[in-house]
């Protein structure tokens, strides 16, 4: 009997949480199509296809709605960029680093180009009188935790004479930059779709520039 009452516990929980994630996920969808004032939670609920009550007692206000939506956003923006970042270790000790590095920026790129990452940047910036702290919130999960990998990564590239001796902490950033600030520009802060070959070309220069200052060569 204890076993059943825990598997159907286990599974009110499961479904608890699926409903939240589907409530957050649909949030995500009208905050970025509306904007927050605009939005509504009544939209929300359809969008999730549950009652509005539901929306409420999961998140209480729209207030906690948008920043738990953001996160929720961010959160995933972080796992794909680590997950990336994950490649480079896989790849780089053994394959060609240009290559690997090269591989690395490209995706790290179509990442930062997703319909995701730029709603999340545009719902960010919108409201950054209201939610001024979201702005650390974000950039912690898209930004600096995915650096941090990063930097590790380079560490032992580096200890493995793959690349010079070098603060990779610095290195990092610096890889970063060489993506994000090109990408700012050509994308117009956010507000351009920048084609393919474009973004070929930001990472094949970042990836030299890159080299030419850290590589062991």
């Amino acid at each position: 009997m204890g076993s059943t009452a825990s598997s159907g516990d286990s599974g009110v929980s499961r479904g608890r949480v699926d409903k939240r994630q589907a409530i957050l996920d649909a949030a995500f969808v009208v905050f970025a199509r509306r904007g927050y004032a605009q939005a509504c939670v009544q939209e929300i609920a359809e969008e999730a296809r549950v009652a509005k009550p539901t929306v409420y007692s999961h998140l209480n206000d729209k207030e906690t709605l948008f920043r738990h939506t953001l996160e929720a956003a961010a959160d995933t923006l972080m796992a794909e960029n680590l997950a990336v970042v994950e490649r480079l270790r896989e790849r780089a000790p053994d394959g060609d680093l240009r290559v690997s590095l090269a591989d690395l920026a490209q995706r790290l790129l179509r990442i930062c180009c997703g319909e995701r990452a730029r709603a999340l940047r545009w719902l960010t910036y919108a409201q950054v009188a209201r939610f001024p702290d979201l702005i650390e919130t974000v950039q912690e999960r898209t930004a600096h935790r995915p650096r941090a990998a990063l930097a590790d990564r380079l560490a032992r590239l580096s200890l493995a004479g793959r690349l010079r001796p070098c603060d990779p902490e610095q290195a990092a950033e610096h890889f970063f930059a060489l993506l994000t600030g090109p990408l700012e520009s050509r994308s117009r802060l956010g507000t351009r779709r920048v084609p393919a070959t474009e973004l070929r070309t930001i990472a094949d220069a970042a990836v030299d520039a890159f080299l030419r200052a850290y590589g062991s060569d």
